[in-house]
């Protein structure tokens, strides 16, 4: 679409006082504050238009130039979750038997994590995240998008708090490298994965580390 073809409508949203936007930039704090990435699901399943309301609200996520250059893949059927587990296992152990860093494997010994991935058999749904390079044309063309990574990483994180919000918990899981998502799931050749992320309830007996999030000072400087 052109400039020339572009329409504009006014923006409208709710203004509120600055004590209000104090109050409610501490509640959201303290909620997404509780957000945890978990390993252990329940089998609970989860309503097909609870996952499709996530990821509309991902796709709320600024995109370059508005290309909108991704592919949300929602996962459940029980056969392709077990060959996804499968081969995420076999890259997994190789990556734990000697692609990845003795400094990594020691970052990650005290969250106790292996190559094992039950959780992608456990968990109701696999929400896999596509990222496009290009877009096909009806024509068999190419058309170039931008900022791609930076897109799909955004759409990530709104895919998170979208998943946090609806009372759900999930993992970002990054098997390495993930290019058999892309042929177990038939994708065209302009879809790459960016992330796998497990979806569900936590399990009953399903525990997180007692982490401490760095404070802001820490991670912000205001000039």
């Amino acid at each position: 679409m052109s400039a020339k073809e572009m329409s504009f409508i006014p923006y409208q949203r709710e203004f509120v006082s600055q004590t209000e936007m104090l109050k409610r930039s501490k509640q959201y704090f303290e909620e997404m504050n509780l957000r945890r990435s978990l390993r252990k699901f329940s089998p609970q399943s989860v309503d097909k238009d609870i996952i499709g309301n996530i990821i509309i609200t991902a796709s709320t996520a600024p995109s370059g130039a508005h290309k909108q250059p991704w592919t949300f893949c929602a996962v459940s059927d029980p056969l392709l979750k077990k060959e996804i587990r499968n081969a995420a296992e076999k890259e997994e152990k190789i990556n734990y038997s000697g692609r990845m860093s003795e400094s990594w494997i020691e970052d990650l010994e005290p969250f106790g994590t292996d190559w094992q991935k039950p959780f992608l058999e456990v968990a109701p749904w696999l929400i896999v995240l596509f990222k496009k390079s290009y877009n096909i044309l009806p024509d068999g063309s190419k058309k170039k998008n931008y900022y791609v990574t930076e897109s799909v990483g955004l759409a990530a994180g709104f895919l998170l708090n979208a998943i946090h919000q609806s009372g759900l918990v999930a993992l970002t899981h990054t098997p390495s490298p993930m290019n058999f998502l892309e042929k177990i799931l038939g994708r065209p050749e302009n879809e790459k994965a960016f992330l796998l992320i497990p979806v569900g309830y936590p399990a009953d007996d399903a525990e997180v580390p007692d982490l401490k999030r760095k404070s802001l000072e820490e991670i912000a400087v205001f000039y």
